[in-house]
């Protein structure tokens, strides 16, 4: 389900940013999606790649800058593929990069996260902190 999403809302960028900027054109939605889609293969595979190398010799001090600059050469390289979508220049690729990044963290905080360690949790009882388990003659103490 958080596959479709971030492809839904990718292709939703993608068609957005298309509108509003004349270097990039795509043409349906259809296409937005089948470039959204090939962005995030490329990225898993040869972007990975590319990301750890780069990363090794940036001593990963600029891991976000490198993972936008992997991302916006993946997307020309989607230009070069597919037939119906065009991007006319570097900086509308690294515009549409940092657009998708943006997007595609809102919908992550929306959606809550999957890092459940980062979220605040209710406070909890003094019981649970203080449970004992069977008798006091063990000398155990059992946090839950």
């Amino acid at each position: 389900m958080d596959f479709i999403l971030n492809l839904l809302v990718s292709a939703g960028v993608i068609v957005l940013l298309a509108y509003i900027m004349p270097q990039v054109h795509v043409k349906s939605f259809l296409t937005a999606l089948w470039v959204a889609f090939l962005i995030g293969l490329f990225n898993a595979t040869i972007g990975w790649l590319l990301r750890g190398v780069l990363n090794l010799v940036s001593f990963f001090l600029l891991e976000a800058i490198i993972g936008l600059i992997v991302t916006a050469l993946m997307i020309k390289l989607v230009d070069k593929l597919v037939g119906n979508f065009k991007v006319d220049g570097w900086w509308p690729a690294f515009a549409i990069a940092i657009a998708t990044a943006i997007a595609l963290a809102l919908l992550g905080w929306a959606r809550g996260g999957d890092d459940d360690y980062a979220m605040l949790k209710t406070k909890p009882n003094i019981e649970q902190f203080y449970a004992k388990q069977g008798s006091e003659s063990n000398g155990y103490t059992i946090y839950l």
